[in-house]
């Protein structure tokens, strides 16, 4: 979808930064896939899971990568591409 948006762009600035991201849009996409994430792990905190803080420590793989799932995640395409000719 496209649409025309007013963003802070000091802030855009600093997310494509730490991201290492050259592309707005795929700064965009990254920063709602966080927040979406972020909400995601809220709910299921509130949820109550019946585990302690220790039991949770336990089940959590030691070799988990967030940066590296982050990675592998296929960003969306937005807009058509133009074929030239």
């Amino acid at each position: 979808m496209k649409m025309t948006m007013h963003i802070d762009e000091a802030l855009l600035g600093r997310v494509m930064k730490a991201s290492g991201i050259a592309s707005k849009t795929k700064a965009i996409d990254l920063a709602l896939r966080e927040m979406d994430r972020k909400a995601k792990l809220i709910e299921l905190g509130e949820a109550g899971l019946g585990l302690s803080s220790s039991e949770l420590k336990e089940v959590m793989d030691p070799n988990y990568d967030l940066d590296a799932m982050r990675r592998r995640e296929v960003p969306v395409s937005y807009g058509k591409t133009r074929s030239r000719g």
